[in-house]
């Protein structure tokens, strides 16, 4: 059959980069568990376990990459044991015949299984840190680039105060630095299941060892510090709690709610024409309509940011209803919502990085926005400045309020352009600041402190924030395939 014939997940085969897809891959998975099964042999015969030879150690050592052939084997022996760890270790056994019988050693399946999620785990978040950092540094440098250009604020999507474009880059960037906190976080907190037996009492290792309970901790601690973890959970049942899977998984669903909300916005922008994503030359944007633009790119974070954070419910259901020791039942739904919520999160950074190297702004179309809504705005500065001219507060409120009215009846009912100003010029009543009124319109004195708040915040907060990860930012352009 070929490969076209069968549905295959679209997040591995259409969109996710080669290293998360690698990370979940059948042979990274695979070869993580022989290098379980090494390291605990390794770690073993250190603690005197006479039965394993360097012979054996070699012989594991020599085949950790597991081959297509290898895969292919076990799968056909799955067939007949019905498990898919002792096809595993069956085919092991027949590649490093001198380690035949002692691969898998004290050991239950979950020593394999639930050590290499935990390895896939951090190793998963790594690879989204570094793109992270990324999206971060990027955004950054476009929030100061145009830290001080005015731009109408929105509240319920509705014309506001004057911010500027780099200080709403800002509130995204915030967001993303929690991200980035939360994920590092949850990252240095896991631990490994470690060698603790069928269901978590440590029996089959203590029997190993003669009843010695030192050897059974020591062995404990050497394949943790093998395996390049600083820590194991010190109880487990026979699985590592799912309650890790929450504490991993929630933060990826919060830099989902992060993507969304920012890609959101830049699909409205689009609709503005303020701000647009990369569109590239030969880019269609319907195939109806050539002359559209469509904001594919934040469509799809949008898009698959709903999945993720649904994969939440996920990690929260099945910690939920594990019984005692541990069920069966969280096999089947971890190996879809765990690889997917990272190949998902991994997606939205690559998109998000992307758009932000590219990010396109529209200064004529901002200020022509912006001039349809000052008048309004102006209003309160120009009772102040005839104020200070001598007139009276109350008459001159009457008087802009008048003129207000007429100018809103122009704009909503004959689709004209905001004249606020040219009644204002026009009316004698304001001629003491006739003369000011260029000013009082500056849009440069409605934005607050927008943009100092944007150079601090990027220059201490972002900067701070990104220090440590400095090695991993790069300027290499960012393409996706689709």
């Amino acid at each position: 059959m070929s490969g076209f014939d069968s549905y295959s997940s679209p997040l591995s085969s259409r969109y996710a980069s080669k290293e998360m897809s690698a990370l979940f891959s059948p042979r990274t998975r695979y070869s993580t568990w022989r290098k379980l099964w090494l390291n605990l042999a390794i770690a073993e015969k250190e603690l005197g376990l006479t039965a394993i030879t360097d012979e054996a150690i070699e012989q594991l050592r020599a085949n950790v990459t597991i081959s297509d052939d290898e895969i292919k084997a076990a799968s056909e022996q799955e067939k007949i044991v019905r498990h898919d760890v002792m096809s595993h270790v069956h085919v092991y056994g027949q590649t490093a015949p001198a380690a035949a019988g002692i691969i898998h050693l004290g050991a239950t399946s979950c020593f394999v299984t639930d050590n290499a999620d935990l390895i896939f785990l951090r190793d998963a978040c790594d690879i989204l840190i570094k793109k992270l950092v990324n999206v971060i540094d990027r955004l950054s440098q476009f929030a100061l680039e145009y830290k001080d250009m005015p731009v109408l604020g929105w509240t319920h999507f509705q014309p506001a105060q004057l911010t500027t474009v780099g200080k709403r880059a800002t509130l995204w960037l915030q967001e993303m630095l929690w991200d980035l906190r939360n994920i590092q976080r949850a990252r240095d907190d896991l631990g490994l299941r470690g060698v603790k037996g069928t269901t978590g009492t440590q029996a089959s290792f203590l029997a190993l060892f003669d009843g010695n309970h030192d050897l059974v901790e020591a062995l404990d601690e050497r394949v943790v510090e093998l395996l390049g973890f600083d820590y194991a959970y010190p109880v487990t049942g026979q699985t590592y709690s799912r309650k890790i899977d929450i504490d991993v998984v929630g933060p990826l669903a919060s830099l989902g709610a992060t993507a969304h909300k920012m890609a959101t916005d830049l699909r409205l922008l689009a609709n503005l024409k303020e701000v647009e994503e990369p569109f590239e030359k030969s880019q269609i944007g319907s195939s109806a309509m050539a002359y559209k633009r469509n904001p594919m790119r934040s469509e799809r974070v949008c898009s698959l940011a709903r999945h993720l954070t649904g994969l939440y419910q996920d990690t929260v259901q099945t910690a939920s209803v594990q019984w005692f020791e541990r069920t069966l039942d969280d096999s089947a739904i971890r190996r879809v919502s765990i690889p997917s919520a990272f190949l998902t999160a991994d997606i939205l950074l690559s998109t998000l990085l992307n758009i932000t190297s590219g990010l396109v702004v529209y200064p004529k179309v901002i200020e022509r926005r912006i001039m349809s809504e000052l008048p309004f705005m102006a209003t309160e500065n120009i009772i102040m400045a005839m104020v200070q001219k001598g007139g009276d507060r109350q008459e001159c409120h009457e008087q802009i309020r008048v003129l207000s009215h007429q100018a809103a009846r122009v704009v909503k009912e004959e689709g004209g352009d905001n004249d606020l100003i040219e009644r204002v010029k026009n009316t004698a009543y304001f001629a003491p600041v006739h003369a000011d009124l260029d000013k009082l319109l500056d849009p440069s004195t409605f934005i607050g402190r927008a943009p100092q708040q944007t150079e601090k915040f990027v220059k201490v907060t972002v900067a701070n924030a990104l220090k440590p990860f400095a090695e991993h930012i790069t300027t290499e352009k960012v393409e996706l395939s689709v």
